[in-house]
C-alpha cells in the first residue's frame, strides 16, 4: 500500500511518521528545499525540529510523485489551501481512493466542511470514502510517541476499519466513527472556543472562568453539530470534548496561543505575523458564525470571539458580556 500525506506542517509530518511505520509513505511539501531536507535528514526542521522521522519516510515537492499510484490520500494542508491542492492533483485521484482530511476548519466563502470541499472538487469521488482524522492530537506530542487517542470518521465501515489499522500504532490508538459531520463541526468550532479560553488566560482569569468557557463552549459545539446532522454522542467523545479540552488548555495549542496574546494586549496582525503555523480559528470563526446563523443556532461565545477578531471589540469585554446575558436554565442556554 502506498500512502500520500499532503502537507509537511507539524501535523501532516507527525501523521506521515505514524503511517510510515505501517505502509509505504511519501510526504509532500510545497517547499522543495524543505522536502529535500526531510528526505535527506529525516527531520522537519521547520515544524518539528528535534524529532527524528522514520528512515523509510520519503518526502517530495512533486504533486505527480506524491499522488501517483497512491492507495490512500491524507490531506494535511490548512482549510484555505485544500481546494487548490485538490484541483492540482485531480487527474491522479481515482473515484474510490480513500481520502482523509486532517484540517479542522471551514472554507471561507463557500462555508463548506473539508469533506464537502473534496466532493465539490471531485464530484465523481465516492463520498463514503472521504473522511477525517480528528481528536485531541497535538502534533509534537504525537511525534514524540506520547500515548494519544484519535478518531477516524468515514461513511464506509470497511474503509474505516482499514484506515484504523493504517493509522494505529503502539502509542496512537484510533477509534472509528461514521459521524463525519459531527466530527468535522467539532473540529472547526473547538478552535473558536480555544481562542476564547486563551483570551481568558491572557487576561488573568482563573480556572473557574476557563472551565465555564470550555463547558459552555461544548454546549455551543454540540448544538450546532446536532442541528447540522451530527450525532449527540460524538460531542462527548474524542472529537468533541477530548479535542476541546486539549486545545483550550495546552500551551502547544495554536488557537489558545493566539487568544492568550490577544488577552495580553497584542494586535491580531502582530500575532499572525509572528506565527509560523496556521491557527485555523482565526480564519474559520466568521464562517462558523455564518453557518450558525443559517441554522438558527445561538452561539454567544463564538459571537464574542468574532467581535474581537473582526469588529475591534476589546478582549476584556468578552467575559463580562457573557456573564451579563439573560439568566436561563442550563439545558436551554
Amino acid at each position: 500500500m502506498k500512502v500520500a500525506v499532503i502537507g509537511a506542517g507539524s501535523w501532516g509530518t507527525a501523521v506521515a511518521a505514524l503511517v510510515a511505520t505501517n505502509a509505504d509513505t511519501v510526504l509532500w511539501s510545497r517547499n522543495p528545499e524543505l522536502a529535500e531536507r526531510i528526505d535527506a535528514g529525516h527531520e522537519n526542521p521547520e515544524y518539528l525540529a528535534g524529532i527524528e522521522l522514520p528512515a523509510q519516510l520519503r518526502a517530495t515537492a512533486s504533486i505527480d510523485e506524491a499522488f501517483g499510484d497512491a492507495d490512500v490520500i491524507v490531506l494535511g494542508v490548512p482549510s484555505h489551501g485544500l481546494r487548490a491542492v485538490l484541483e492540482a492533483a485531480r487527474p491522479h485521484i481515482a473515484p474510490d481512493t480513500p481520502i482523509v482530511s486532517l484540517a479542522k476548519g471551514v472554507e471561507q466563502g463557500t462555508l463548506l466542511r473539508m469533506t464537502e470541499v473534496v466532493a465539490d472538487v471531485l464530484p465523481e469521488h465516492r463520498t463514503d470514502r472521504t473522511g477525517v482524522l480528528t481528536g485531541p492530537n497535538l502534533a509534537r506530542e504525537v511525534a514524540e510517541g506520547q500515548p494519544t487517542a484519535s478518531v477516524v470518521a468515514i461513511g464506509c465501515a470497511e474503509t474505516g476499519r482499514s484506515l484504523q489499522g493504517l493509522f494505529m500504532t503502539s502509542t496512537f490508538r484510533v477509534y472509528t466513527n461514521p459521524d463525519v459531520v459531527g466530527c468535522e463541526i467539532a473540529g472547526a468550532l473547538k478552535n473558536v472556543v480555544a481562542l476564547a479560553a486563551g483570551v481568558a488566560h491572557g487576561l488573568g482569569y482563573g480556572d473557574n472562568t476557563k472551565a465555564a468557557l470550555i463547558t459552555r463552549g461544548l454546549a455551543e459545539l454540540a448544538r450546532l453539530g446536532i442541528a447540522l446532522g451530527g450525532e449527540p454522542m460524538t460531542f462527548a467523545g474524542l472529537a468533541g470534548m477530548g479535542d476541546l479540552v486539549a486545545t483550550c488548555t495546552s500551551e502547544k495549542s495554536r488557537n489558545r496561543t493566539v487568544g492568550v496574546a490577544l488577552g495580553r494586549g497584542q494586535s491580531l496582525d502582530e500575532i499572525v505575523q509572528e506565527m509560523k503555523m496556521v491557527a485555523e480559528g482565526v480564519k474559520s470563526t466568521a464562517a462558523v458564525l455564518e453557518i450558525a446563523q443559517r441554522a438558527g443556532v445561538e452561539m454567544p461565545i463564538a459571537e464574542q470571539v468574532g467581535a474581537v477578531l473582526y469588529e475591534g471589540r476589546r478582549p476584556a469585554d468578552i467575559v463580562p458580556a457573557l456573564m451579563l446575558r439573560q439568566a436561563r436554565p442550563e439545558q436551554e442556554a
